[in-house]
């Protein structure tokens, strides 16, 4: 794996022996060094505009006035972290997509492929983690991530450093047993027997927002408890609390509360159009029932943001085809029975494909972006 450097060092006022800078790889993501673009031209967009950009498709904004006061800042820097622990689907898809409305923005905009976090989740060995890493980027790229405007970031690139340790122990003498596993309900593997290393977890990925400091903190909205900790805790050290941007989860194919990669209950941004029809024709769709049907998840999640219309191609004597451009008129036809499951799982399957047209082209021009060689974590 190719890397770059910059220097950078975390801000706070705990004493420090030293005060030299932290190099801090960057996975290529070009020929060319990173650009990270112009600050905010407020000339392009009214701040209500700005607003509705940053804020669209959210679950929750923790809070909206900071991030307010943020967008009136001449530059802003958000991140999100991933697992580097398998395939990249629709779960991390809506994460990235604020990402990309960020850097509509200006916003300089980090991913942190999370190595050691993996790691400390049970996710694989710390080779495997790393090549599935490089994959994983590339997989961003081709969603549609700026390259020049994105650093990739490997954990262990600045997370062995002692004085990131030395945060995190600080951080540790003030958080609770209880509330470092609490954190971790909705992410970790082994909720019923956890071992030491979950509760590291949560403590480190708010150490992770100082050193990279962030302005703000994008997420699923199953990251919330964690990243509370994060605005509790870091200002105690001298760092600030970041603004946190939680998007809505998106229920596994088989009607789980989430995706998750390790069932294998989602559909991959590079999976082939015969196994996107194959996923949504078995997916969990149960006739007029809107609320946990991953389904209309999709449909309302991925397909009406993304592309403003969900086109339903039925015969006439099934009600002819329509173009269903709005969620609540969705919801309205499909629970009063006006749009079968069939139907709807057509559409969404059409609809995904020729979303992820672009991601299966990237792949075709960049065939060694995939693994080399089989991998236990895919």
């Amino acid at each position: 794996m190719d890397f770059e450097t910059r220097y950078a060092g975390p801000k706070g006022d705990f004493p420090r022996e030293t005060k030299g800078s932290v190099i801090i790889p960057i996975i290529q993501s070009s020929t060319k060094l990173l650009e990270l673009g112009p600050p905010f031209d407020n000339d392009l967009m009214t701040f209500e505009e700005r607003l509705e950009l940053a804020t669209r498709g959210t679950e929750e904004v923790v809070t909206e006035r900071e991030l307010q006061e943020l967008l009136k800042a001449k530059h802003l820097t958000v991140y999100c972290g991933y697992e580097p622990s398998g395939k990249i689907h629709f779960g991390h898809a809506s994460t990235v997509r604020k990402l990309m409305d960020f850097q509509k923005l200006g916003a300089r905009t980090i991913v942190l492929l999370a190595d050691l976090h993996a790691y400390l989740n049970d996710k694989g060995s710390l080779e495997e983690i790393r090549r599935i890493a490089d994959y994983n980027k590339h997989c961003f790229i081709a969603l549609g991530l700026d390259e020049e405007r994105t650093e990739f970031l490997l954990g262990s690139s600045f997370q062995l450093e002692p004085k990131y340790s030395m945060d995190v122990l600080r951080m540790a003498v003030d958080t609770t047993l209880l509330r470092a596993r609490r954190s971790m309900d909705m992410i970790a593997r082994h909720l019923e027997d956890p071992d030491v290393a979950q509760v590291l977890y949560p403590l480190m990925q708010a150490v992770d927002m100082a050193w990279l400091d962030v302005d703000v903190a994008v997420g699923g909205i199953d990251q919330r408890k964690v990243h509370m900790v994060a605005r509790e805790k870091l200002p105690a050290l001298g760092y600030r609390k970041p603004v946190c941007v939680h998007m809505p989860l998106l229920h596994g194919l088989d009607g789980a509360e989430k995706m998750s990669s390790s069932k294998g209950n989602f559909i991959a941004v590079d999976d082939e159009p015969k196994v996107i029809e194959e996923k949504v024709k078995k997916a969990f769709c149960p006739p007029k029932v809107v609320k946990d049907n991953p389904v209309m998840d999709y449909a309302e999640h991925v397909v009406l943001p993304a592309v403003g219309r969900l086109e339903v191609r039925r015969p006439v004597r099934y009600g002819g085809p329509i173009e269903i451009s709005d969620s609540s008129e969705l919801r309205k036809l499909y629970a009063a029975g006006k749009l079968h499951p069939a139907d709807l799982k057509a559409a969404v399957a059409s609809a995904v494909i020729e979303l992820l047209a672009p991601v299966r082209q990237y792949f075709e021009g960049h065939p060694e972006a995939r693994p080399s060689k089989p991998s236990a974590v895919l």
